[in-house]
């Protein structure tokens, strides 16, 4: 059984930081593509940022220099440090992994940036 559970979200003041964690188990976690997603209220969702096994990365324009990816195989579990956190940044962030055809999500964690 394929579980990525969500943890890290909370509620923030803007200008400030978080750090998003997603847990994986029941996928060989070291070959996967591993990204973070976000959909805010009446939105869709939306891509933030995705690490390759081999740690290549990749940021939406929106968070570039703010957030940062990074995953450690050993623990099967991949990261989303943000900050200078703005308002527009709230929203529930779920976690992917990708490999071939197949596609997991995470059930999400809410990040409420305000002041």
């Amino acid at each position: 059984q394929v579980q990525l559970v969500e943890s890290g979200g909370g509620l923030v003041q803007p200008g400030g930081s978080l750090r998003l964690s997603c847990a994986a188990s029941g996928i060989t976690f070291s070959i996967y593509v591993m990204g973070w997603y976000r959909q805010a209220p009446g939105k869709q969702r939306e891509f933030v940022t995705f690490i390759t096994p081999g740690g290549s990365t990749n940021y939406a324009d929106s968070v570039k220099g703010r957030f940062t990816i990074s995953r450690d195989n050993a623990k099967n579990t991949v990261y989303l440090q943000m900050n200078s956190l703005k308002s527009e940044d709230t929203a529930v962030y779920y976690c992917n992994g990708q490999w071939g055809s197949r596609d997991y999500w995470g059930q999400g964690t809410q990040v409420t940036v305000s002041s």
